[in-house]
């Protein structure tokens, strides 16, 4: 395919038949290439073997990574993110689009598992950055491995302010509406070990709710996966769900109270870290990603919540056909040892 870009239209001038080829590399690069976005850069190396060149260039990534989220400027992260195959457009690919709802399958006897899981987090309101933080967990000990699996990037006594406003009750329906449109939340989960990311974060809310007695706002994200059970079994969706927390007190500043990360089943019980550190390494090493669609992760959360909620309806129906049935041999056994009883006494 040739690529024809005039060289006027490139500088703002009217078109020509010249090619992109006659514009020098440094001219490109300069002052092209870095006014574009991640997915814009990408798409344009698919262009020609020229773009493609140019755009592999290593700090054109490291400044669209660095912008789109502002965490990974953790010099932890940095030194991470300089051993993959190829540094900061490797770790683009792997944590902007979504995964892939379904995981590699892994041999678990044989599969090692990861001794070490960074979170690189970033919240935003209105596509700006309101809070940002880099969580590191070991995840080798028992403890964690046998625990019911949450990541919480706040203490319980600490608070993050943010220059939101907060308003309680007066605009109540209008700020929880404005908070689904406008928060949005990257979490990107990290393997050292394998060099290898991915963003599990639905990117919009998936819910807002207020709780009745505290005020707390409670926005919802998360991602909907294949789990690592049968059909039918509890286990044969996960939600990866995360929760922000905020309050504060009327017509003053928003505070991010809490930031937590579970993974639950159909049945709203929380995986432990081992099962999902394997469901978070199919993830990863799946190589598929998916085109981002905002309104994705809401209908999927929607349809694992009706799948859960059936799944409860159907439960609680066994569990009253099983009492039926219990209740019948119970009054089955007390008219027979009566009839017995009064057959006994019969002269």
């Amino acid at each position: 395919m040739t690529t024809k870009i005039s060289t006027a239209v490139l500088q703002g001038g009217n078109p020509s038949d010249d090619t992109i080829t006659t514009v020098h590399p440094d001219i490109i690069q300069t002052h092209i290439l870095t006014r574009l976005d991640g997915a814009s850069l990408a798409s344009l190396a698919c262009a020609s073997s020229l773009f493609h060149a140019l755009s592999a260039e290593e700090n054109l990534w490291k400044n669209i990574c660095a912008f789109t989220w502002p965490s990974i400027n953790h010099p932890r992260v940095q030194e991470i993110i300089s051993t993959f195959p190829f540094g900061h457009r490797s770790f683009f690919s792997d944590s902007f689009p979504f995964p892939d709802s379904q995981p590699s399958k892994l041999d678990v006897n044989n599969l090692t598992l990861p001794t070490e899981l960074i979170y690189a987090v970033d919240i935003y309101y209105q596509g700006k950055i309101i809070y940002s933080k880099v969580e590191e967990m070991e995840t080798s000990s028992i403890w964690f491995l046998c625990s019911p699996f949450r990541v919480d990037l706040l203490d319980s006594k600490d608070s993050a302010p943010t220059p939101i406003k907060y308003f309680g009750d007066s605009k109540h329906d209008k700020w929880l509406k404005d908070l689904e449109e406008n928060l949005t939340l990257s979490w990107i989960v990290i393997d050292p070990t394998r060099k290898n990311a991915v963003n599990v974060s639905s990117r919009s809310a998936i819910s807002v709710q207020r709780h009745w007695l505290t005020g707390d706002v409670h926005v919802r994200f998360g991602t909907v996966m294949k789990g690592d059970g049968r059909r039918g079994s509890s286990r044969e969706l996960v939600e990866c769900g995360v929760v922000v927390t905020c309050g504060g007190k009327e017509g003053g500043e928003m505070h991010v109270r809490e930031a937590s990360m579970v993974m639950e089943d159909m049945e709203g019980k929380g995986l432990n870290g081992k099962d999902t550190l394997v469901i978070l390494e199919g993830v990863m090493e799946n190589s598929r990603r998916k085109k981002r669609n905002e309104n994705e992760g809401k209908e999927k959360y929607e349809e694992f919540e009706e799948r859960k909620r059936e799944r409860k309806e159907m439960k609680q129906r066994k569990e009253r056909a099983l009492d039926l049935v219990c209740i019948t041999i119970g009054v089955a056994c007390f008219v027979t040892f009566w009839s017995a009883m009064l057959f006994r006494l019969r002269p």
